[in-house]
């Protein structure tokens, strides 16, 4: 595979990105801006109503973060001047259609005329995300972005980001391989993404009918996206529907240059623009910082299992790299796992470690102004050890509530309503987050390595552009990038 230099190909071009306010999308935004100034032209797709609630959004959510600093202070009082003259603002919603929902029919001309690169960054990562704003997004979404790039006469590629785990529960050497349409990950046959869709628009119509609340349609839409990804082997609506995205672009792709990127678990920033930059709570954060509150009592999962971990900033090199590898390529069938499990593997055991060292050296300071000093926590290494532990500690008292309230006349009321809603909320999480605590599967990036090989070879800027985790020493990022950066960022 022979492509020449990064920065060169990004000289003189038009970018379109959706999803500019999120995680990866900043950041690639960033890194574009800071390593090629005389990129053309990058269009943001961003939900809103008008350009002047975009360019509010701009401001507030993408340009005042920290994440721009480096920038801010390579122009200073020219950096307004810089943006509009790079930067355009474009309302739109890709759960629309296939204009993106972009009503300014000028700027739609324009952008199908002038377009080079499509980066497709709109996704709802909630896992207990509403069906139908799931499908919106992350499935009909991905249509409605190739529909639009197919548009752009000019377009030389479409990379459109996806996560390692459309995978689902699978167990072993995950491959590199497309969601095949149709094609359901327990062997059911009969998912068709255009029945979801009706069945979706059927329910909203009959809980309307019935005068059900906002309330009960939301619950009724979460509930539906977990069922549906279920019956087709899938744990939850996130990795349900951006599969199916998936197999949408695969499908409906024919001559356009697509890669598709896979990241796992994206964790903050390792080098650029600055260590440590992260936004956007996950699993394993919201973890550390319960335990560093000492309100983290157990850990539920297998301690020995890997977690696939990568930072960042080597997505956006991935990102970068692919897009310019597989540019004019519309033959290409480009995957690319960007994780960590092959070639520098990291488990929950380390994690702990890494966290107890941290909080040690670094302790949390308590609401009584006091450290909070962290110590081993109990380990529930199966689902029935979690149960038994649950049933022992608080359905017990939560049963002996339900005796004392009933005895009292209903004295205990909201104290017991109020016990028996967290409990649930705790096991519901559980069950969401069950898949990801005991995952047996490591993700192959053969893909992705002979990407890197070929950056090599052709004396792309490796070091600008690295997106090779094995030389990731993981205590180092932990202790002194990752956690420091959670703190400062999610958790002043």
């Amino acid at each position: 595979m022979e492509f020449g230099s990064v920065v060169q190909f990004l000289e003189n071009k038009t970018i379109l990105i959706t999803g500019a306010t999120g995680f990866l999308a900043k950041i690639l935004l960033e890194k574009i801006l800071r390593v090629q100034p005389n990129v053309k032209k990058i269009y943001l797709l961003l939900r809103a109503a008008d350009t002047k609630s975009a360019s509010q959004r701009l401001q507030n959510e993408i340009l005042g973060k920290d994440l721009f600093i480096l920038l801010k202070e390579k122009w200073g009082a020219d950096l307004n001047s810089f943006i509009s003259k790079k930067i355009v603002l474009v309302p739109g919603d890709i759960s629309y259609d296939d204009d993106l929902g972009v009503k300014d029919s000028d700027l739609r001309e324009e952008i199908w005329s002038q377009l080079d690169v499509a980066v497709n960054l709109a996704a709802t990562t909630n896992f207990y995300e509403r069906y139908d704003v799931a499908l919106g997004i992350n499935t009909m979404g991905a249509k409605h972005v190739l529909c639009f790039a197919k548009k752009c006469v000019k377009l030389k590629v479409l990379v459109h980001v996806s996560t390692a785990y459309v995978a689902g529960e699978r167990e072993g050497l995950i491959l590199e391989t497309a969601c095949g349409m149709g094609d359901a990950l327990n062997g059911v046959s009969g998912l068709d993404i255009d029945e979801e869709k009706r069945l979706v628009d059927r329910k909203l119509n009959e809980l309307r009918a019935e005068g059900a609340t906002s309330e009960a349609i939301k619950e009724a839409m979460k509930d539906m996206g977990i069922e549906r990804a279920k019956v087709y082997g899938w744990p939850n609506t996130y990795v349900f529907t951006k599969a199916m995205g998936e197999m949408l672009v695969g499908d409906l792709k024919e001559n356009l240059s697509v890669a598709i990127i896979r990241p796992s678990i994206v964790t903050s920033t390792l080098k650029e623009p600055f260590p440590g930059w992260v936004e956007g709570i996950r699993t394993i954060d919201s973890l550390a910082i319960g335990y560093a509150k000492g309100r983290l009592t157990f850990f539920l999962g297998d301690v020995t299992g890997i977690i696939d971990v990568i930072p960042a900033d080597m997505v956006v090199n991935a990102i970068a790299v692919a897009m310019v590898a597989h540019a004019n390529r519309p033959f290409d069938d480009a995957i690319y796992h960007v994780g960590s499990s092959v070639r520098n593997p990291l488990t929950y055991s380390n994690l702990q470690d890494f966290g107890f060292h941290y909080f040690s050296e670094n302790p949390w300071t308590g609401k009584d102004g006091k450290p909070v000093k962290v110590g081993k926590i109990k380990v529930l290494s199966s689902m029935a050890n979690f149960h038994r532990y649950m049933a022992i500690r608080y359905l017990l008292l939560l049963k002996g509530l339900e005796v004392a309230n009933t005895a009292f006349c209903h004295y205990f009321e909201d104290t017991y309503r109020d016990l028996n809603r967290k409990i649930k909320f705790v096991m519901k999480l559980a069950e969401l987050y069950r898949p990801y605590l005991f995952f047996r599967g490591v993700f192959d990036d053969m893909n992705t390595e002979k990407l890197r090989m070929a950056a090599e070879e052709n004396n792309i800027e490796t070091d600008m552009f690295s997106f090779d985790p094995k030389g990731i020493v993981w205590e180092d990022y932990f202790t002194k990038i990752h956690i420091p950066g959670v703190v400062k960022y999610e958790f002043k």
